[in-house]
């Protein structure tokens, strides 16, 4: 009786580390539980978000002609034609990222996504910058799914060394299956070609057909057809980014006041931008004892 009881044990020792080697399948993702998930590289998943961190269109100043083309390209991709991904680029804190969430949620609301049953609605998946080699995995999560997806990752860029570009390249365009019809996937960063210029200076140098290594970093970009730059903004657009901020959410301080103090902000860290101005408006609300607006 007691060898068939030790022979039990270690074969269910032996059973429970089959499963740590093999884990079942994760069970399927039921979209119509959120607008927008997290995509979970370990174990596979996707995360619902509860709440979106995200600005009305409308607050986002000094950046019509990009937000305009994003929203055309979302549009058409959400009524199932074709559509580009897209690469926002440029300078820091100019609302890359919230024009990104933004668009999303008013295509949404144009089209009246997510409001009839059995309507294919249209979701925003982040995927981290750290999980880009599982994007593979993701998007064929992503194919089997009866909604459109907006496959996000901010503030994507590659250094020395790393080599998921190559992953990156070949899902959104040049892999045998190629992208998922129901995906587009939108990218933001502060470099044009999302290399750093000394990473592309070093394949130069040591290849042994200098041209064509660079064209193999530089190819990356040319994945995205829609290529959106973003600049510093002017102080009259910084102004016009604060009392946008200002009016939205009510707070009370005249005008003279309010531009002198924003000012006086954006010198202290040498910088004009979107995310400066949501910075003061933080500060000053706080300051006014104000709740600001969710």
């Amino acid at each position: 009786m007691s060898d068939q009881k030790a022979i039990l044990e270690r074969l269910e020792r032996l059973a429970a580390a089959l499963d740590r080697l093999a884990p079942p399948p994760p069970p399927r993702t039921d979209f119509r539980d959120g607008e927008a998930f997290v995509w979970q590289a370990s174990p596979e998943a996707f995360l619902a978000v509860a709440h979106v961190n995200r600005q009305p269109l409308g607050l986002l100043k000094g950046i019509d002609g990009a937000a305009e083309q994003l929203l055309e390209n979302t549009r058409r991709f959400a009524r199932g034609l074709p559509a580009n991904n897209a690469l926002l680029w440029g300078a820091r804190g100019m609302g890359k990222s919230s024009l990104v969430k933004a668009a999303h949620a008013e295509v949404r609301s144009e089209l009246g996504l997510g409001n009839a049953k059995g309507k294919a609605d249209l979701k925003l998946v982040e995927i981290h910058r750290e999980d880009i080699a599982s994007l593979p995995a993701c998007l064929m999560h992503l194919r089997q799914a009866d909604s459109r997806f907006i496959v996000f990752c901010d503030d994507l860029s590659f250094d020395k060394d790393d080599t998921s570009y190559k992953s990156l390249k070949a899902v959104l365009e040049g892999g045998i299956e190629g992208r998922p019809e129901n995906v587009v996937f939108y990218a933001t960063s502060n470099r044009r070609h999302l290399m750093p210029r000394d990473m592309m200076e070093n394949e130069r140098s040591t290849a042994i057909n200098p041209s064509e290594a660079v064209e193999e970093k530089v190819s990356l970009s040319d994945r995205f057809g829609l290529w959106l730059g973003f600049h510093n903004a002017t102080q009259d657009e910084y102004l016009d980014m604060v009392r946008s901020y200002a009016a939205y959410h009510k707070l009370k301080i005249k005008d003279d006041a309010l531009v002198r103090n924003a000012l006086e902000w954006s010198m202290t860290r040498g910088a004009r931008s979107g995310r400066v101005a949501w910075q003061y408006i933080q500060d000053l609300a706080g300051r006014l004892g104000h709740r600001l607006q969710t």
